[in-house]
């Protein structure tokens, strides 16, 4: 079983960072939706801005928001092939800013008044379509762009990776951030609240040493998971 895990998955997803990935994903979904759940029936800020209404509202820019999720899959494993010690230190960096956004959540929670939709094209149902099942909460700091920020920094700088596709990452995030207006899903200060966490915990992260204690919890785990392939 782990030759096989060896040749068919570890040339696509380092084996070494599936379970970090998938408690990554995990972590950021139960964040997300237990404090939306929690946070449900309280009042929440609008920290709508006259620069926000000013932003048009551009229904055609939901193909790049919901686009950013296989973005995220293919840099988050692309940066898994980066070594260990970087991946890592971006996992420390990753998942600490969760908690971060839960207290904001939880703490400070935020909506918006969303415009009303005709459905009259694909991009107006699909607009429809994200506005039922994602409800106007949990906007400060923005998820969207933080992850999608994090998706362009982990392999910023990073040789292994190609020019071009560093540089269209780091145009796709911003047009991810820029989705985030246009589809009214959330304000600017959301978007800089995403990005500066981002920024923020990944520069802690290496500059610092913590990023040990992630790193010996997820090998732990790894152990485990080869002992019990190894025993089937």
């Amino acid at each position: 079983m782990e030759e096989r895990l060896k040749k068919y998955v570890d040339p696509w997803v380092k084996l070494y960072s599936v379970i970090p990935l998938i408690v990554v994903f995990a972590w950021n979904s139960l964040i997300y939706f237990g404090t939306s759940q929690v946070t449900k029936s309280w009042h929440h800020y609008d920290l709508t801005t006259s620069l926000d209404r000013a932003v048009p509202f551009v229904p055609e820019f939901v193909y790049i928001y919901l686009g950013c999720y296989l973005f995220w899959i293919v840099n988050y494993v692309l940066i898994g092939h980066l070594g260990k010690e970087h991946f890592y230190r971006f996992v420390a960096a990753e998942m600490p800013t969760r908690l971060v956004c839960g207290l904001f959540f939880l703490l400070f929670p935020t909506t918006n008044v969303r415009p009303e939709i005709s459905v009259t094209s694909v991009s107006t149902w699909l607009m429809n379509m994200v506005y039922q099942v994602d409800l106007p909460s949990n906007l400060f700091p923005s998820i969207h762009c933080m992850v999608s920020w994090f998706c362009f920094i982990g392999i910023r700088g990073q040789e292994k990776i190609p020019r071009w596709y560093r540089a269209f990452s780091c145009i796709f995030a911003l047009l991810v951030c820029a989705s985030t207006q246009f589809t009214k899903q959330h304000y600017l200060i959301d978007v800089a609240g995403g990005i500066f966490l981002a920024e923020f915990s990944y520069y802690l992260s290496n500059h610092g040493n913590y990023y040990i204690k992630f790193k010996e919890v997820f090998e732990k785990c790894n152990c485990k998971m080869k002992h019990l392939l190894l025993k089937s």
